[in-house]
C-alpha cells in the first residue's frame, strides 16, 4: 500500500500540472489574446494563426474589427514576408479621439498577405494589432477572421460559441477584480499540486526509512 502511494500521488500531480498548463486551451483554431487589455484602455492584440491543413500553406489573414464598438485608433503590426493593408467604413455614430478630432470612419478590416511561402502546414505564426480605446466595461469582443490557403480554399472563423467548428476569435476584457480572481485560481491550483508533491515525497522518505529485514535474535 505504501509503495503505491508515491506513484499515485506523482501521477495525480502530473495530471494537475498538465491541466494547469493546458487551461488556456491549446486549440488549433485562430484565436486572439492580449497582454494588456483593460476596460477603456489601449491594447495589443495577438492573433495566433495555425495552418491546420496537412498540404496547404496559409497565405493571407483578414481580421474584421467590431462594428458595435469601433476603435478610434488602430495600428497594424508589420512582419517580414508579409504586406498589411486596411479598409475603412463609415461610422453610424462619430467618435472623438484623444486629440479631440471627430472621426466619421474607422478601420474595418486588416489583411496580412504573404509575399513568400506564408505559414507552412502544421506551423503557426502571430500577427499584432494595437487598438483603442476599448469599451469601458468588461466583456467580450469578437474579431471574425478569414484565413486563405495556398490551395485556393479559405476558412471563415466567424461562428459564435467556443464549441463551434470555426469559432470567431474572442478577446475577453476583464476588470482588475477578474484578473485577481484568475490569479487566485491559478495559485490555488499550484498550491494543490505542491501539496500532492509534498505528500509523495513524505511517503517516499518513509519507505526509505522503513527497515528491510526482520528482527535479529
Amino acid at each position: 500500500m505504501l509503495r503505491s502511494l508515491p506513484r499515485a500521488a506523482l501521477a495525480l500531480a502530473a495530471t494537475l500540472l498538465a491541466g494547469l498548463a493546458l487551461a488556456p486551451a491549446a486549440s488549433a483554431h485562430v484565436r486572439v489574446s492580449s497582454p494588456d487589455a483593460a476596460p477603456g484602455g489601449f491594447a495589443t492584440l495577438v492573433f495566433r494563426v495555425p495552418t491546420e491543413s496537412a498540404t496547404a500553406r496559409t497565405t493571407a489573414l483578414t481580421v474584421t474589427l467590431p462594428d458595435g464598438t469601433p476603435f478610434a485608433s488602430v495600428s497594424a503590426g508589420t512582419k517580414p514576408g508579409w504586406t498589411v493593408a486596411t479598409t475603412t467604413a463609415p461610422l453610424a455614430h462619430p467618435l472623438t479621439d484623444d486629440d479631440g478630432v471627430t472621426l466619421t470612419k474607422a478601420v474595418h478590416t486588416v489583411t496580412w498577405t504573404a509575399t513568400g511561402d506564408g505559414i507552412p502546414a502544421g506551423q503557426f505564426d502571430q500577427f499584432l494589432l494595437t487598438v483603442g480605446p476599448l469599451p469601458k466595461g468588461a466583456g467580450e469582443i469578437a474579431f471574425p477572421a478569414a484565413q486563405r490557403l495556398s490551395d485556393g480554399t479559405s476558412v471563415s472563423w466567424d461562428q459564435a460559441g467556443v464549441d463551434a467548428e470555426h469559432p470567431a476569435p474572442v478577446l475577453t476584457v476583464a476588470g482588475a477584480a477578474s484578473h485577481a480572481d484568475d490569479l487566485a485560481r491559478w495559485l490555488g491550483g499550484a498550491g494543490l499540486v505542491a501539496g500532492v508533491l509534498a505528500l509523495a515525497l513524505a511517503a517516499t522518505s518513509a519507505l526509505r526509512r522503513r527497515p528491510t529485514g526482520g528482527p535479529r535474535a
